[in-house]
């Protein structure tokens, strides 16, 4: 697929879709932009259909319901996640862990997503959003938020420790403000001089790059950018026993490298999807915590253009679409 300077989104008519049984339709009035939106559009992942609406950071209005639906109801504002649907049956479900289930489907991948005027989605997958965010501020909150808070509660860092971020984007900026918010120093590895400038205002205990090394050791990492040479920089920087959390759904290899980066029971994992519990988790925290979502908005016409400032790292924090008012 071409590359996202080559223009490769267009502006098509689709019928309005109709919800099934448990299902609710939103009039979607924006979309947070993501580097999976990226991956989908340069085909760095296969497409299960083709061609497909990208986006999986919906927020909207309910405005048709399917039958069999309890809950929600017309009217209400809620957010489409990545999580579009699982079978709830397979071995990993049973488990609690749904964000590897076997047969999960993605909002904005297997299903059409938010770069539209219109999405569905299962009342069970749905979320009813805090009214202290606006429309385009709850929308990073969805998939940056969710995926920045599981590769936060994964790194396994606890209230008074040091926590180091590799990259700042939509996610980072998220969970600095959360790790701060619960006691954690934070420190941030970043090139653009302009996102080592939001990190100091937004708290960072110490700014650099990923060849810095930081004023102190680490007691966890998370790395967010998609490059595997930032994992034996990031074990450099960790004590004994740290636990290193990659982020991202694709990543460049990882180089070659020498034991005793990892040895003293130093831990590499990665962060697959999320869960419904993870969202629910984190939209609260994000709530009591008052977390302020820094974002850059476009109009939907204006989505190539959004994508290739996402890729050349030209957006402070988030950038968000806006679909309709």
């Amino acid at each position: 697929q071409p590359p996202a300077e080559q223009s490769p989104l267009h502006l098509r008519e689709l019928p309005t879709p109709t919800p099934g049984a448990n299902q609710v339709r939103v009039k979607v009035r924006c979309c947070g932009l993501c580097h999976t939106d990226l991956h989908t559009v340069e085909g760095d992942l296969p497409l299960p259909k083709s061609p497909v609406v990208p986006g999986h950071q919906i927020v909207g209005i309910i405005d048709a319901i399917g039958k069999d639906v309890h809950i929600l109801k017309e009217g209400d504002r809620i957010g489409i996640p990545w999580l579009h649907q699982t079978d709830g049956t397979c071995e990993y479900c049973r488990r609690g862990l749904e964000n590897l289930c076997d047969n999960a489907r993605f909002t904005g991948y297997h299903i059409d997503g938010g770069y539209a005027d219109y999405a569905l989605v299962s009342e069970d997958f749905a979320h009813l959003l805090p009214p202290s965010f606006a429309d385009e501020n709850a929308a990073p909150l969805l998939c940056a938020g969710i995926i920045g808070y599981r590769s936060y509660r994964l790194s396994e860092i606890r209230r008074g420790q040091r926590l180091g971020l590799f990259g700042f984007g939509a996610s980072a900026h998220l969970v600095l403000q959360l790790a701060r918010h619960q006691g954690c120093e934070v420190y941030v590895f970043t090139r653009a001089e302009a996102h080592r400038q939001l990190a100091k205002k937004l708290g960072a205990a110490w700014v650099g790059g990923a060849e810095d090394e930081p004023s102190a050791k680490l007691d966890a990492a998370i790395i967010f950018a998609p490059a595997g040479a930032l994992v034996p920089a990031a074990l450099k920087t960790l004590c004994k026993g740290g636990t290193l959390a990659l982020a991202g759904i694709t990543m460049s290899a990882i180089p070659q490298m020498d034991y005793s980066l990892l040895y003293h029971e130093r831990v590499i994992r990665s962060v697959a999807n999320s869960t419904r519990q993870d969202c629910r988790e984190f939209l609260e925290l994000a709530a009591e915590a008052n977390l302020q979502t820094e974002i850059k908005i476009y109009t939907l016409e204006n989505a190539n253009r959004a994508l290739q400032d996402l890729k050349h790292s030209r957006i402070q924090g988030a950038g968000v679409l806006r679909v309709s008012n």
